[in-house]
Protein backbone atom coordinates (compact mmCIF):
# COMPACT_ATOMS: atom_id res chain seq x y z
CA UNK A 1 0.00 0.00 0.00
CA UNK A 2 1.54 3.62 -0.81
CA UNK A 3 3.33 5.40 1.96
CA UNK A 4 2.95 2.73 4.52
CA UNK A 5 4.84 2.42 7.24
CA UNK A 6 7.12 -0.57 9.03
CA UNK A 7 7.12 -0.68 13.10
CA UNK A 8 9.38 -2.94 14.77
CA UNK A 9 9.40 -2.78 18.43
CA UNK A 10 7.74 -3.67 22.09
CA UNK A 11 4.22 -4.11 22.87
CA UNK A 12 3.75 -4.71 26.57
CA UNK A 13 0.77 -3.68 29.73
CA UNK A 14 1.78 -0.34 31.83
CA UNK A 15 0.56 -1.34 34.73
CA UNK A 16 0.05 2.58 36.29
CA UNK A 17 0.30 3.64 40.02
CA UNK A 18 -1.18 6.83 40.37
CA UNK A 19 0.14 9.37 43.16
CA UNK A 20 -3.44 8.83 44.62
CA UNK A 21 -2.67 4.49 44.98
CA UNK A 22 -4.85 4.07 42.49
CA UNK A 23 -3.79 1.27 40.18
CA UNK A 24 -4.62 0.86 36.27
CA UNK A 25 -3.49 -0.93 33.12
CA UNK A 26 -3.02 0.49 29.66
CA UNK A 27 -2.06 -0.94 26.73
CA UNK A 28 1.61 0.54 26.29
CA UNK A 29 5.29 -0.34 24.69
CA UNK A 30 6.78 2.64 22.79
CA UNK A 31 6.72 0.85 19.56
CA UNK A 32 2.83 0.06 19.72
CA UNK A 33 2.33 3.59 21.05
CA UNK A 34 4.07 4.65 17.81
CA UNK A 35 2.01 2.03 15.48
CA UNK A 36 -1.41 3.67 17.49
CA UNK A 37 -0.78 6.69 16.80
CA UNK A 38 0.09 6.63 12.75
CA UNK A 39 -3.08 5.00 12.65
CA UNK A 40 -5.11 7.56 14.36
CA UNK A 41 -3.58 10.07 12.71
CA UNK A 42 -4.53 8.37 9.11
CA UNK A 43 -1.48 6.42 8.27
CA UNK A 44 -1.33 2.60 7.16
CA UNK A 45 0.78 1.07 9.60
CA UNK A 46 1.55 -2.89 9.94
CA UNK A 47 3.59 -3.86 13.01
CA UNK A 48 5.74 -6.16 14.17
CA UNK A 49 6.25 -7.13 17.82
CA UNK A 50 5.44 -10.01 20.09
CA UNK A 51 2.83 -10.70 23.01
CA UNK A 52 1.49 -14.12 24.19
CA UNK A 53 -2.02 -15.49 24.30
CA UNK A 54 -3.04 -14.61 27.43
CA UNK A 55 -5.04 -11.76 29.29
CA UNK A 56 -2.74 -9.23 28.74
CA UNK A 57 -2.36 -10.50 24.88
CA UNK A 58 -5.84 -10.26 23.76
CA UNK A 59 -5.98 -6.73 25.53
CA UNK A 60 -2.90 -5.44 23.65
CA UNK A 61 -4.73 -7.30 20.08
CA UNK A 62 -8.14 -5.64 20.43
CA UNK A 63 -6.44 -2.33 21.26
CA UNK A 64 -3.91 -2.62 17.74
CA UNK A 65 -7.42 -3.86 15.76
CA UNK A 66 -9.48 -1.23 17.42
CA UNK A 67 -6.47 1.65 15.83
CA UNK A 68 -6.55 -0.29 12.62
CA UNK A 69 -2.88 -1.49 13.00
CA UNK A 70 -2.46 -4.72 11.15
CA UNK A 71 -0.09 -7.16 12.55
CA UNK A 72 3.33 -8.11 10.30
CA UNK A 73 4.29 -11.41 11.81
CA UNK A 74 2.67 -13.45 14.23
CA UNK A 75 3.23 -12.42 17.54
CA UNK A 76 2.68 -15.51 19.94
CA UNK A 77 6.28 -16.08 20.06
CA UNK A 78 6.56 -15.61 23.70
CA UNK A 79 4.95 -17.74 27.21
CA UNK A 80 4.30 -14.06 28.41
CA UNK A 81 3.00 -10.52 27.10
CA UNK A 82 5.59 -8.23 28.91
CA UNK A 83 4.42 -5.55 31.61
CA UNK A 84 5.98 -2.05 32.44
CA UNK A 85 5.26 -1.04 35.86
CA UNK A 86 5.09 3.11 35.54
CA UNK A 87 4.98 5.00 39.20
CA UNK A 88 3.60 8.53 38.31
CA UNK A 89 5.23 11.61 40.46
CA UNK A 90 3.39 14.42 41.24
CA UNK A 91 3.67 16.02 38.67
CA UNK A 92 3.07 13.49 36.18
CA UNK A 93 6.52 12.06 35.23
CA UNK A 94 6.68 8.28 35.16
CA UNK A 95 9.16 6.01 36.54
CA UNK A 96 9.49 2.36 34.94
CA UNK A 97 9.81 -1.43 36.19
CA UNK A 98 10.04 -3.69 33.24
CA UNK A 99 8.93 -7.41 33.23
CA UNK A 100 10.22 -7.67 28.99
CA UNK A 101 10.23 -11.00 26.93
CA UNK A 102 11.27 -9.78 23.19
CA UNK A 103 11.89 -12.25 20.77
CA UNK A 104 9.24 -11.66 17.97
CA UNK A 105 9.42 -13.49 14.53
CA UNK A 106 10.69 -11.96 11.46
CA UNK A 107 7.92 -10.08 10.13
CA UNK A 108 6.15 -10.55 6.06
CA UNK A 109 7.35 -8.26 3.94
CA UNK A 110 5.72 -8.53 0.35
CA UNK A 111 6.14 -5.01 -0.16
CA UNK A 112 9.01 -2.66 0.59
CA UNK A 113 7.10 -0.03 3.28
CA UNK A 114 7.69 3.65 2.42
CA UNK A 115 9.32 4.07 5.78
CA UNK A 116 10.56 1.54 8.76
CA UNK A 117 10.59 3.18 12.53
CA UNK A 118 12.01 1.29 14.85
CA UNK A 119 12.71 2.22 18.76
CA UNK A 120 13.44 1.73 22.25
CA UNK A 121 13.94 -1.73 24.13
CA UNK A 122 13.11 -3.46 20.52
CA UNK A 123 16.44 -2.10 19.07
CA UNK A 124 18.77 -2.93 22.12
CA UNK A 125 17.52 -6.11 23.47
CA UNK A 126 18.37 -9.93 22.19
CA UNK A 127 17.05 -11.93 21.01
CA UNK A 128 14.76 -9.58 19.03
CA UNK A 129 16.95 -6.88 18.37
CA UNK A 130 18.71 -8.79 15.63
CA UNK A 131 15.30 -9.47 14.09
CA UNK A 132 15.10 -5.54 13.84
CA UNK A 133 18.80 -5.28 11.95
CA UNK A 134 17.96 -7.78 10.21
CA UNK A 135 14.67 -6.19 8.73
CA UNK A 136 16.39 -2.81 8.83
CA UNK A 137 19.93 -4.20 6.46
CA UNK A 138 17.33 -5.21 3.72
CA UNK A 139 14.58 -2.34 3.63
CA UNK A 140 17.89 0.49 3.98
CA UNK A 141 18.01 1.41 0.50
CA UNK A 142 14.12 1.77 -0.23
CA UNK A 143 12.51 2.94 2.70
CA UNK A 144 13.16 6.11 4.97
CA UNK A 145 14.67 4.93 8.46
CA UNK A 146 13.46 6.27 11.25
CA UNK A 147 15.20 5.43 14.63
CA UNK A 148 13.77 6.78 18.61
CA UNK A 149 16.34 5.91 21.05
CA UNK A 150 13.99 6.07 24.22
CA UNK A 151 16.47 4.44 26.19
CA UNK A 152 15.69 2.86 29.44
CA UNK A 153 18.26 2.40 31.72
CA UNK A 154 16.64 0.93 34.23
CA UNK A 155 16.60 -2.27 32.09
CA UNK A 156 19.59 -2.16 30.30
CA UNK A 157 21.38 -0.09 31.90
CA UNK A 158 23.41 2.80 30.53
CA UNK A 159 27.12 1.99 30.06
CA UNK A 160 29.51 1.35 26.68
CA UNK A 161 27.66 -1.55 25.84
CA UNK A 162 23.84 0.04 25.63
CA UNK A 163 26.35 2.88 23.88
CA UNK A 164 27.28 0.09 21.25
CA UNK A 165 23.98 -1.21 20.47
CA UNK A 166 22.50 2.43 20.16
CA UNK A 167 24.99 3.75 18.23
CA UNK A 168 24.67 0.71 15.90
CA UNK A 169 21.57 1.57 14.85
CA UNK A 170 22.08 5.26 14.74
CA UNK A 171 24.05 4.22 11.52
CA UNK A 172 21.80 2.56 9.78
CA UNK A 173 19.23 5.23 10.42
CA UNK A 174 18.15 8.50 8.40
CA UNK A 175 16.21 10.45 10.90
CA UNK A 176 16.92 9.46 15.05
CA UNK A 177 15.44 11.43 17.48
CA UNK A 178 16.18 11.19 20.88
CA UNK A 179 15.02 13.19 24.39
CA UNK A 180 17.72 15.05 26.34
CA UNK A 181 17.27 12.57 28.97
CA UNK A 182 18.58 9.96 26.22
CA UNK A 183 21.33 11.86 25.80
CA UNK A 184 22.39 12.40 29.41
CA UNK A 185 22.02 8.60 29.91
CA UNK A 186 24.30 7.69 27.12
CA UNK A 187 26.70 10.49 27.10
CA UNK A 188 26.88 12.42 30.16
CA UNK A 189 29.64 14.05 30.11
CA UNK A 190 28.64 16.03 27.32
CA UNK A 191 26.55 18.69 26.38
CA UNK A 192 23.12 18.38 24.46
CA UNK A 193 23.95 20.06 20.76
CA UNK A 194 27.70 18.08 21.34
CA UNK A 195 25.74 14.40 21.89
CA UNK A 196 23.60 15.57 19.34
CA UNK A 197 26.86 16.42 16.41
CA UNK A 198 28.19 13.53 17.45
CA UNK A 199 25.34 10.89 16.17
CA UNK A 200 25.27 13.02 13.42
CA UNK A 201 29.03 11.89 12.54
CA UNK A 202 27.51 8.28 12.70
CA UNK A 203 25.44 8.57 9.27
CA UNK A 204 22.15 9.95 10.02
CA UNK A 205 20.62 12.72 8.14
CA UNK A 206 19.21 14.59 10.86
CA UNK A 207 18.45 14.06 14.89
CA UNK A 208 15.91 15.77 16.23
CA UNK A 209 16.17 16.20 20.26
CA UNK A 210 13.15 16.79 22.24
CA UNK A 211 13.44 18.57 25.62
CA UNK A 212 9.83 18.44 27.52
CA UNK A 213 8.44 21.91 28.06
CA UNK A 214 11.60 23.06 26.38
CA UNK A 215 10.83 22.38 23.02
CA UNK A 216 12.38 20.22 20.04
CA UNK A 217 15.62 20.70 18.15
CA UNK A 218 16.44 19.49 14.52
CA UNK A 219 19.88 19.23 14.22
CA UNK A 220 21.35 18.60 10.40
CA UNK A 221 24.87 18.78 8.32
CA UNK A 222 23.66 22.15 7.28
CA UNK A 223 22.31 23.52 10.58
CA UNK A 224 19.61 23.58 13.11
CA UNK A 225 15.88 24.62 13.70
CA UNK A 226 14.26 24.94 17.00
CA UNK A 227 10.29 25.00 17.57
CA UNK A 228 8.44 25.51 21.21
CA UNK A 229 6.56 22.90 22.83
CA UNK A 230 2.45 23.70 22.82
CA UNK A 231 2.08 24.54 26.65
CA UNK A 232 -0.82 22.49 28.07
CA UNK A 233 -1.56 21.01 31.50
CA UNK A 234 -0.23 17.93 32.05
CA UNK A 235 -1.76 14.46 33.31
CA UNK A 236 1.15 12.43 32.35
CA UNK A 237 3.71 11.82 30.22
CA UNK A 238 3.15 8.39 29.38
CA UNK A 239 3.39 7.74 25.70
CA UNK A 240 4.19 11.88 24.68
CA UNK A 241 7.71 10.74 23.32
CA UNK A 242 6.15 8.49 21.15
CA UNK A 243 3.32 10.46 20.14
CA UNK A 244 6.59 12.55 18.98
CA UNK A 245 7.67 10.15 16.81
CA UNK A 246 4.75 8.89 15.43
CA UNK A 247 3.30 12.50 13.82
CA UNK A 248 7.17 13.42 13.38
CA UNK A 249 7.28 10.65 10.80
CA UNK A 250 4.23 10.94 9.55
CA UNK A 251 4.88 14.67 8.56
CA UNK A 252 7.74 13.49 6.89
CA UNK A 253 6.57 10.55 4.52
CA UNK A 254 6.05 11.64 1.10
CA UNK A 255 8.29 14.62 1.48
CA UNK A 256 11.36 12.94 -0.24
CA UNK A 257 14.74 12.86 0.86
CA UNK A 258 15.26 14.30 4.91
CA UNK A 259 18.50 15.51 4.06
CA UNK A 260 17.27 17.90 1.52
CA UNK A 261 14.29 19.28 3.48
CA UNK A 262 14.13 23.19 4.01
CA UNK A 263 13.85 24.90 7.53
CA UNK A 264 10.48 25.84 6.59
CA UNK A 265 9.26 22.46 6.51
CA UNK A 266 11.05 21.49 9.13
CA UNK A 267 9.79 23.62 11.61
CA UNK A 268 6.17 22.78 10.11
CA UNK A 269 7.08 18.85 11.07
CA UNK A 270 8.06 19.61 14.17
CA UNK A 271 5.34 22.05 15.41
CA UNK A 272 2.75 19.36 14.11
CA UNK A 273 5.17 16.88 16.48
CA UNK A 274 4.77 18.59 19.27
CA UNK A 275 1.25 19.61 19.55
CA UNK A 276 0.56 16.05 18.61
CA UNK A 277 2.30 15.22 21.93
CA UNK A 278 0.89 17.96 23.88
CA UNK A 279 -2.38 16.25 23.48
CA UNK A 280 -1.20 13.23 24.66
CA UNK A 281 0.21 14.05 27.80
CA UNK A 282 -3.14 16.12 28.42
CA UNK A 283 -4.46 12.87 29.48
CA UNK A 284 -4.03 9.71 30.80
CA UNK A 285 -1.95 6.95 29.60
CA UNK A 286 -0.47 6.67 26.11
CA UNK A 287 -3.91 7.90 24.45
CA UNK A 288 -2.41 9.68 21.35
CA UNK A 289 -4.77 11.98 18.65
CA UNK A 290 -6.94 11.58 15.68
CA UNK A 291 -6.01 13.53 12.79
CA UNK A 292 -9.06 15.95 13.54
CA UNK A 293 -7.15 16.72 16.71
CA UNK A 294 -4.70 17.93 15.20
CA UNK A 295 -6.41 20.17 12.64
Amino acid sequence: MADEVLVMGESLIDVVRAPDGSVSEHVGGSAANVAVALARLGRSVRFATCFADDPHGRMIAAHLDRAGVRLANRPHSIGRTSTAVATLGSDGAASYEFDLAWEPEPPAVEAAPTAVHVCSLGVVLSPGSEVVHDVVSRLRESALVSYDINARPALTGSGPDLVERVERMVGSSDLVKASDEDLAALYPTLGLADAAQGLLERGPDAVVVTRGAQGAVWFSRTGSVEVASSPVEVADTIGAGDTFSAALVDGLVGRGDVATLGDAAVREALTRAARAAAVTVSRPGADPPYAHELT
